[in-house]
């Protein structure tokens, strides 16, 4: 963890032993122990904190990214509606302007009258 291979974590141990005797050392051990303990508890509080904020952070972002998207197709959908408005007003304006087509050309000729067949008259067949 800290780059300190079994040799050196030996030696360590030996001059421990020697420095403070074998009534004190297993005391000594445990309050380091706990030292290790809460420290190690400590980073992984921090840790965790971060990794939420950093989490947080990532949300936020995303969430900005999406209404910025959302902005955005909104403008273009407007910017549709509006182009096809100024379009359909267009067509409208060019078929007020064009002149009555109906009202300029003549009535048509009525078609030519049906003549029926003879026998197929209304009217009774005097022989």
């Amino acid at each position: 963890m800290f780059g300190i291979s079994s040799g050196e974590l030996f030696f360590v141990a030996l001059v421990a032993l020697i420095v403070l005797g074998p009534e004190r050392l297993p005391k000594v051990t445990r309050f380091a122990g706990l030292w290790v303990r809460r420290a190690r508890t400590q980073w992984n509080s921090v840790k965790d904190e971060l990794e939420r904020e950093l989490a947080a952070d990532e949300l936020k972002r995303s969430l900005q990214d999406a209404q910025t998207a959302l902005r955005d197709t909104e403008q273009q959908i407007r910017d549709s509606g509006a182009e096809a408005k100024r379009e359909f007003d267009d067509m409208r304006a060019a078929v007020r302007s064009q002149p009555d087509v109906t009202a300029m050309d003549p009535p048509a000729a009525p078609a030519d009258p049906v003549v029926p067949n003879e026998g197929e008259g209304d009217e009774p067949r005097n022989a």
